[in-house]
């Protein structure tokens, strides 16, 4: 169920906001977020009562943010930040995400969900290793995406 948002030049839009239960889905961008099971899979590894907002985002915030948070110079194919124990935002660069794709020829929106779990595992507290490893691996198994 999509709800109207304003913009900053105070047009409406409905098309680039979406929340469902606990997960608020944004698209900053003009290009198409793809149909994944994004609540479902912020269940399977958050929790029903995680509270996430996910973010489509260009090069530009991504570049601005990951210089900002993480001080590197280049846009970021994902970022995640927990906001509170049980509340997080995670951006997603799809312009990143798309070349990335292809670069390990992976199938776009495959390549997005792979991002996601990413994001997902590190807001759950982990840290790159092989336990943050296994459980990416099962949640792509879970999804069916390898």
């Amino acid at each position: 169920m999509a709800e109207t948002l304003t913009n900053a030049d105070n047009s409406s839009r409905t098309s680039g906001y979406k929340k469902e239960d606990s997960l608020a889905v944004t698209n900053l961008t003009k290009s198409r977020v793809p149909p994944l099971p994004f609540l479902e899979m912020k269940n399977k590894i958050l929790g029903e009562t995680y509270d996430l907002s996910l973010v489509f985002t260009g090069d530009k915030l991504s570049k601005k943010l990951n210089l900002s948070y993480r001080n590197k110079d280049y846009p970021a194919n994902i970022l995640s930040f927990p906001l509170e124990k049980k509340q997080g935002e995670i951006f997603i660069n799809l312009n990143t995400a798309s070349a990335e794709a292809k670069k390990f020829d992976k199938k776009r929106d495959d390549f997005i969900a792979l991002l996601f779990i990413h994001g997902l595992c590190h807001l759950k507290g982990l840290l790159h290793s092989s336990k943050m490893n296994t459980m990416e691996r099962k949640a792509r198994k879970y999804f069916h995406f390898e």
